[in-house]
C-alpha cells in the first residue's frame, strides 16, 4: 500500500484514541522501530520520548524479548484460564509476588490497565460484601486523578477536570477530594492531609477503598507529590476501616527511580494495579494484586468465587514476554540508568525554565514535564516534533517525556534540545 493510500484510508475508517474519527491532524505511518527509534513509511527515523505511552522500557525489537515469544508461540499462543492453567503464567505470579511489598500473595491477571482497575474496585466492594459490610460500595479518590476509560474506572478519575465529564450523570458517584499540594521530596503537613483525613472520617462507612496514583498523578498532569502524604494515606485507611489501592499503572517498574512509586513511602497497599510496562511494551496484560486477607475473605464469603473472568486473562505469550521483561529489567543496572536519564531531563530541559510561557519544569526519575502556562496547539506542535527528528505526544497544557529505560546519552540530549526548541519555538508573540 502507498503512504499516501494508507494515511487516505486511515483517516476514513480508523478510529484513533481520543481524537474524531477522520480528524484534520497530523497521523504518521510506523514502517519499523528499532531500539529507541520509530522509522517512519516515508525513511525519517524518530528518537522516540515516550516508550509507547510510558510501556516500552526495553526499548522496541529486542532480541531477548522476541526469542522468548517465538519460544512460546512454538508451544502455544493461548488457552482459556478457565480450568486451565500454564507454566508462564504461575512463574509470573509467582514472580510479582516476589517483587511486590508484602503482603501482596494473590494474582488475578487482566488484558489491560483499565479493567485492572475495574477488577480491584471489584475486589474491595466483594471484600466488604463478604466482611457483612454491604454498605461499603463506594470509593474515595482524588481530584486531577486518573485511572482507565472503563466506565468503573472513569468513576474515580477527575469528574471536572478529567476527561470523562461527559458521562457524569450515567457514572456512579464517588466521593473526591483536592490532589496534593505538597511537593515530591517535601514534608506533608496537618493541612496537606486534613481534605482526605475530613472525608474519611465523614464519610468511611460508605467507602470500600481510596484509590490513587503513588507519588506520581499521570495523564490527570504529571504532579509529583509527597510520600509523607502516601504515608499518612496508608494511616489513616487503617484507623477508618478503609481498604488502599495503589494504581502503578504508570509508575511501576522503575519509572520513578524505585521499582514501586509506593517504595518511596515505604508503605504496601492492599491491592495493587500493575500494567503498561510489564511486558516492555509487547503485548497487552495487566495484573491486579490483593493480600491473602482480601483473596481469602472474598473466597469465603458468598458466592464464594471472585466474579471476574477475561476471555484473554493470563495469555501465554503476554505472560511470556512478561516474564522475559522482567529478566531484563532485574540483569540491567535499571537504577542508575533511571538516575543517568533522570540527570540528562533536568539539564536537557532546564532552559525551559526561562521561558516566559512555561510555567514549571519538573523531573523524577525517568519522567520529565514542561508545564505551559497555556495549552498546546497539536495541529501545531505534533509536526515540530517530528521535523526535529523526535517523537513526542503533549497533552493539555503539558510537554512531557518518558524514554525508554535504554536511551542513550546521547540520544537523550538531542531529545530534550528538541523539546528546548520546540517549546522556544511555539512563544506567544
Amino acid at each position: 500500500m502507498q503512504l499516501e493510500q494508507l494515511i487516505a484510508l486511515d483517516r476514513e475508517i480508523v478510529w484513533h484514541p481520543y481524537s474524531a474519527i477522520g480528524a484534520d491532524l497530523p497521523i504518521y505511518a510506523v514502517e519499523s522501530a528499532q531500539g529507541v527509534r520509530l522509522r517512519l513509511c516515508d525513511g525519517r527515523e524518530l528518537i522516540d520520548g515516550m516508550s509507547s505511552w510510558w510501556c516500552a522500557i526495553h526499548g522496541y525489537n529486542h532480541p531477548k524479548m522476541n526469542a522468548a515469544l517465538q519460544r512460546q508461540m512454538a508451544s502455544m499462543s493461548h488457552v482459556m484460564f478457565g480450568g486451565l492453567t500454564h507454566q508462564p503464567a504461575v512463574e509470573l505470579a509467582e514472580t510479582l509476588v516476589a517483587i511486590t511489598p508484602e503482603p501482596l500473595q494473590s494474582v488475578f491477571f487482566a488484558d489491560s490497565g483499565s479493567v485492572s482497575v475495574e477488577v480491584a474496585m471489584k475486589m474491595a466492594i466483594q471484600y466488604w460484601h463478604a466482611k457483612g459490610k454491604r454498605e461499603k460500595q463506594h470509593f474515595l479518590a482524588l481530584r486531577r486523578g486518573y485511572h482507565g476509560d472503563t466506565f468503573g474506572a472513569m468513576s474515580v478519575c477527575d469528574p471536572i477536570t478529567g476527561m470523562h465529564s461527559l458521562f457524569s450523570e450515567t457514572l456512579t458517584q464517588q466521593f473526591f477530594v483536592e490532589s496534593p499540594a505538597c511537593h515530591f521530596g517535601k514534608p506533608c503537613t496537618a493541612k496537606d492531609i486534613a481534605p482526605l483525613a475530613d472525608s474519611l472520617k465523614q464519610n468511611h462507612e460508605k467507602i470500600a477503598a481510596l484509590i490513587l496514583e503513588p507519588i506520581v498523578q499521570g495523564a490527570g498532569g504529571m504532579r509529583f507529590y509527597s510520600a509523607d502524604y502516601l504515608r499518612q494515606a496508608r494511616a489513616l485507611c487503617d484507623q477508618y476501616g478503609v481498604l488502599l489501592i495503589l494504581d502503578e499503572i504508570a509508575t511501576g517498574f522503575g519509572r520513578t527511580g524505585k521499582l514501586f512509586a509506593c517504595e518511596h513511602a515505604g508503605i504496601s497497599p492492599d491491592i495493587l494495579c500493575l500494567g503498561k510496562s510489564l511486558t516492555g511494551g509487547y503485548m497487552t496484560l495487566a495484573a491486579t494484586l490483593a493480600s491473602r486477607e482480601i483473596s481469602g475473605t472474598i473466597s469465603q464469603g458468598d458466592p464464594g468465587l471472585f466474579m471476574h473472568g477475561p476471555t484473554f486473562m493470563a495469555n501465554p505469550l503476554a505472560c511470556s514476554a512478561a516474564l522475559a521483561s522482567l529478566q531484563l529489567l532485574h540483569e540491567s543496572p535499571w537504577q542508575k540508568n533511571i538516575a543517568r536519564l533522570q540527570q540528562g531531563l533536568e539539564q536537557g530541559l532546564a532552559p525551559c525554565r526561562h521561558f516566559k510561557h512555561v510555567a514549571e519544569v519538573r523531573v523524577l526519575g525517568a519522567i520529565g514535564v514542561v508545564e505551559m502556562k497555556e495549552s498546546v496547539d497539536m495541529k501545531d506542535i505534533q509536526p515540530r516534533f517530528v521535523e526535529a527528528g523526535v517523537w513526542a505526544r503533549p497533552f493539555g497544557k503539558l510537554v512531557y517525556l518518558m524514554p525508554p529505560f535504554v536511551m542513550e546519552s546521547e540520544d537523550l540530549e538531542i531529545l530534550t534540545k528538541a523539546v528546548v526548541e520546540v517549546v522556544n519555538s511555539i512563544s506567544p508573540s
